[in-house]
């Protein structure tokens, strides 16, 4: 059942058109993401569906008596209710019902004709109000209340304490928490993981897998939509597309789409081209004319193509380094971390980052991600312990907060100072490849958007030619496209990574290993995110794991350094392929299951008549036939590419 519905929606600001012919459903179960750069008109979008605004042309309709909830980007609660209150008034119906019940059972207990009409009547009304009751979760929504806010974080400490004294992020977490508990027909959330640890964001996804209601969820968090979501409506160059699957099928469907329109594009301008050079050549000619004048009518018929809308304007993000460091890069030996010897976040930290690796540091909020990586660059005093820099290592460091920047300095003049022998034409040129150009240039810091300082902040990066990279959170304020960017840049750069990112989704592209810092210490993982997701709950493998590194970080002279990261990179691969063999031999198994079925009907002596029915079943064996020879082929090499690896 459809319960919102935009119909060939506009929008256009003095004179220029914005957006039109946008057209968008949402089902009563529907779990739709809402994607597309900064800019492209999302929020925009999403104001003329809660009926925020009103589109120029078309119309929004939705299903009357819906119960809708919009949660805008980064907003709080605002109440000086207790967190448990204020959680409470979400179940303000139930309350009033359940006190209702209790006055129903007051009566009923003072009632001495039980035989009387009016005792009938109250009785009725009583078994109508528990069903209600129950129907809305009154039994348990205390349990409720609980259980969303320490899905959130929230223990019981947290339940007396004043909203209004919590942090922003605290009153972000406990806005969603308090929608949830609402249930809304339609939840609408414009980027919900902001302000949220991994932790958090996983309890997140399982909850609105379970949700009973619609979701509309814009996020750049392609981890968080790839588990959430069914459906994607793109948003670009004005125009909405809309497909099925999570994000990771949008994306290869979207590439299909893309490739299948610019060839369709190009072979009609091939066509157009050859009609056009025939009217020009054979126009004036007695002999041929009426057949050009032919062919200039089949050019004025023709439907012609639209060039592929796909938006163009994405940066192009470079970093290479000048010279290259040791093997050893950084090694952390029981670092006690902290502020002060008063307040330690986490200790014994451990970590080895060797050349050209790529480390994420991963952990829940407030265990010291960021307060690690100040010490290391030696912004913070180092407690007790050990940190070392290994020879020859230069240090490009991107700060989440932005603080590097100068916001009294223009764009221009914040690389250009930087580099002052560098000729201007040539500042405004890697200016321009990460999206500066014009009068933009001339832009104060001060006056940029996250986005826009976050992109500046990796130009000045990409121009140090560092060797040893540290990114507190470099895909804040970047869009899904210059995420993806930044991905490319870092998987082809040839020096050394150790990174901070709640982004899940980078963190696997990315990341070549994971340590996991935590009050107690820290944790190794000699894979990416997926691979971490999987071994931390196994305590075994967790200590054999932590037991390795010790072994490596301890004794580093027992095994050449060349020897440990071949092995490494040995076992990377191999756990990859294996992956892929196991994924394969699935799929196979599927195959020959549909080849027994086609069999068994192919052999049914109902259709020995039935020709199409017999054509049919024979081609689907034949397609089953082959799929199969491709899958033994791919299956055949992935087993040889695994026994090369083992020897």
């Amino acid at each position: 059942m459809i319960i919102l519905q935009a119909s060939d929606v506009a929008r256009r600001f003095s004179g220029v058109t914005f957006f039109e012919h946008i057209s968008m459903q949402v089902g009563d179960k529907a779990r739709i993401g809402l994607v597309g750069r900064n800019g492209a008109g999302k929020s925009t979008l999403l104001k003329m569906l809660i009926g925020e605004t009103q589109p120029d042309e078309g119309e929004v309709s939705m299903k009357k008596g819906i119960k809708l909830a919009y949660l805008a980007q980064n907003s709080g609660l605002d109440s000086d209710l207790s967190v448990y209150n204020e959680m409470l008034t979400a179940f303000d119906d139930v309350i009033k019902l359940e006190e209702h019940m209790r006055e129903m059972e007051t009566e009923m207990a003072a009632t001495e004709d039980y035989e009387s009409e009016a005792y009938q009547k109250l009785l009725a009304e009583y078994d109508q109000a528990q069903h209600d009751f129950d129907q809305k979760n009154g039994y348990a929504y205390d349990a409720t209340i609980r259980g969303v806010l320490h899905g959130f974080g929230f223990d019981e400490s947290f339940y007396d304490r004043k909203v209004s004294t919590l942090s922003g992020g605290q009153r972000t977490r406990l806005a969603i928490a308090k929608q949830l508990l609402e249930t809304p027909d339609l939840l609408i959330l414009d980027e919900p993981t902001n302000h949220l640890d991994m932790e958090t964001l996983a309890w997140l996804e399982q909850y609105l897998q379970n949700y009973r209601g619609a979701l509309l969820i814009v996020s750049h968090d392609r981890y968080f939509l790839d588990r959430v979501v069914n459906e994607i409506y793109d948003m670009h160059s004005g125009v909405l597309d809309h497909y099925k699957g999570n994000y990771s099928q949008f994306m290869k469907e979207k590439e299909a789409k893309i490739l299948s329109e610019e060839k369709a594009y190009e072979k009609q301008q091939g066509e157009i081209a050859k009609l056009e050079d025939f009217v020009a050549r054979n126009i004036v000619r007695a002999s041929t004319t009426k057949r050009a004048q032919s062919r200039r009518k089949q050019l004025d018929r023709m439907q012609k193509i639209e060039p592929p809308k796909n938006e163009s304007g994405v940066a192009h993000i470079t970093f290479e380094a000048k010279e290259e460091s040791g093997n050893e890069v950084l090694r952390v030996d029981d670092v006690k971390l902290g502020y002060d010897p008063t307040t330690i976040l986490a200790d014994p930290v451990n970590i080895s980052v060797d050349k050209q690796h790529a480390v994420a540091l991963v952990g829940p909020n407030g265990v010291g991600k960021s307060t690690l990586i100040k010490t290391i660059l030696g912004k913070l005093p180092i407690i007790s312990g050990d940190i070392k820099l290994g020879a020859n290592v230069t240090v490009g460091y991107y700060d989440q907060e932005q603080q590097t920047l100068d916001p009294k300095k223009t764009v221009l003049n914040t690389i250009w100072d930087d580099h002052p022998l560098m000729p201007e034409k040539d500042v405004r040129s890697i200016l321009g490849s990460f999206m500066f150009s014009g009068e933009s240039v001339d832009k104060k810091v001060s006056a940029l958007s996250g986005g826009e300082r976050a992109r500046l902040l990796l130009t000045k990066l990409s121009m140090e030619q560092a060797n040893f990279l540290i990114l507190d959170e470099p895909t804040n304020h970047l869009d899904i496209d210059s995420r993806e960017v930044l991905e490319t840049a870092l998987n082809e750069y040839n020096g050394t990574i150790f990174f901070v990112s709640h982004d899940r989704y980078f963190i696997n592209e990315v990341a070549s290993e994971i340590v996991e810092l935590t009050p107690t210490g820290t944790n190794f993982f000699d894979g990416d995110y997926d691979y971490y997701l999987e071994k931390r709950v196994d305590p075994a493998t967790l200590a054999e794991v932590e037991a390795e590194a010790k072994t490596v970080a301890v004794k580093p002279e027992d095994t050449p350094k060349s020897s440990s990261l071949d092995h490494k990179a040995r076992q990377k691969e191999l756990r990859k392929l294996q992956r892929a063999l196991d994924d394969v031999e699935n799929q196979m198994a599927q195959q020959e299951d549909a080849k027994a079925a086609v069999s068994e009907q192919l052999n049914d002596p109902d259709i020995g008549t039935d020709i199409p029915k017999l054509t049919d079943l024979s081609n689907q064996a034949q397609a089953i036939e082959d799929k199969l020879a491709e899958l033994e082929e791919r299956w055949t090499d992935l087993s040889y590419q695994i026994e090369e690896l083992n020897a």
